[in-house]
């Protein structure tokens, strides 16, 4: 089934199943898998409640009520990104960061569901996004160098779906395409993640793709740190057909190449910085977690949410690819977190297919005059 499914379902399935992943993640994100299993008596298997109940107080630096369905940021940046598809209807770069999707932050209310309020997205979104605004809004910063000094983190790869979905079947495409948008974002192994994110999105779409046909996608554009990550963590993903008793073994694979240190809430005084050498978490293991549920959404959100820690971008990155592949979250998961968040979770789809299949069409003319000009000029037909 999955070998003949079209592009606009495909696209749906990775953009719902990326929103459903982020709900699932957002409450018990932080925490290591022993406290969410003692928090909820066991296993997550499904969406969840706040992990305070007095949300509001308990966390008085970020009240934002994370739970019963409610996306978190990653998917606020992917819807965001999406709408500056849909204005540029063409591929994007760094400077279409700083003309459309800046504004998007700081210019548009919309529904923010942890905060259960009309707000700007800035509003919500982390340090790292923030970034992106007073650099280049404020500071008038080259977009494409803009994430220089930034933290390094996951905060542009979790919302680089789009990039992959836009170039579907083409990773390289999407690699070097995400790489550009993410140069206004980001630095070091944070940028590099973004494009490999990207890759990977776009390779799930071909058709007969599999979990490891993902993941050899992925290696064959990933660099430095980044490469290393994913093929430590790979190399102990195959042997395990559950996430359950990979949790352990996988976060032992990530940890050398992790900067955040054992910790997740107080990370150690090297967190964060630029490096050849290290990777960010999320993208290792939402890979891992895909090759252990064999593609299948339910078995790779659920591992990347009980594995804890950054999970609501892991199981984002997780949802995105299983998607991609072609197997759906269920609908009743989707049916929740849509009605939860006040979201329609396939309108992004449509308009997203919509660019996709202009782009596809404006690419193949660009190809067309390239081959048609380097023919006259060694005189070939």
């Amino acid at each position: 089934m999955t070998a003949t499914l079209a592009l606009e379902d495909r696209i749906t399935r990775s953009l719902v199943g990326a929103a459903v992943g982020d709900a699932l993640g957002g409450p018990v994100e932080g925490r290591p898998p022993e406290q969410i299993a003692e928090r909820h008596g066991g296993r997550i298997t499904g969406i969840v409640g706040p992990w305070h109940q007095d949300w509001r107080t308990a966390r008085p630096i970020a009240p934002y009520h994370k739970g019963d369905g409610h996306v978190t940021d990653d998917t606020l940046m992917t819807h965001a990104l999406i709408r500056v598809y849909e204005k540029v209807r063409d591929h994007l770069d760094a400077y279409a960061v700083a003309d459309h999707l800046v504004p998007e932050l700081i210019g548009a209310p919309r529904w923010i569901p942890e905060l259960e309020a009309e707000a700007l997205p800035l509003q919500r979104v982390f340090l790292a996004e923030k970034w992106i605004v007073a650099r280049l809004h404020y500071g008038h910063v080259d977009p494409r160098e803009a994430g220089n000094g930034n933290i390094v983190n996951c905060g542009a790869a979790m919302y680089m779906a789009p990039v992959g979905l836009v170039n579907a079947g083409n990773p390289r495409a999407a690699y070097a395409e995400a790489l550009d948008i993410a140069g206004a974002h980001q630095s070091s192994y944070g940028r590099e993640a973004a494009g490999v994110f990207a890759a990977a999105v776009a390779a799930a779409c071909t058709p007969g793709a599999s979990a490891s046909s993902v993941v050899d996608a992925a290696l064959a554009l990933a660099k430095d740190g980044t490469r290393s990550a994913i093929e430590a963590v790979t190399e102990v993903a195959v042997r395990y057909e559950d996430f359950e008793p990979a949790l352990r073994p996988l976060r032992e694979a990530v940890a050398p190449f992790d900067t955040v240190g054992p910790d997740y809430r107080a990370p150690s005084l090297g967190a964060r910085r630029p490096s050849r050498l290290h990777s960010i978490e999320e993208l290792p293991i939402a890979l891992g977690m895909l090759l252990t549920g064999a593609g299948d959404y339910r078995r790779t959100v659920l591992g990347s949410v009980n594995y804890g820690r950054d999970c609501d971008s892991i199981a984002t990155m997780g949802g995105a690819l299983a998607g991609a592949l072609g197997s759906a979250a269920p609908d009743d998961w989707a049916k929740r977190v849509g009605e939860a968040s006040r979201l329609d979770l396939t309108a992004p789809a449509r308009g997203l297919t919509a660019v996709a299949e202009e782009v596809f069409v404006r690419d193949r003319e660009r190809h067309l005059d390239h081959a048609a000009a380097f023919a006259a000029l060694t005189d070939r037909t």
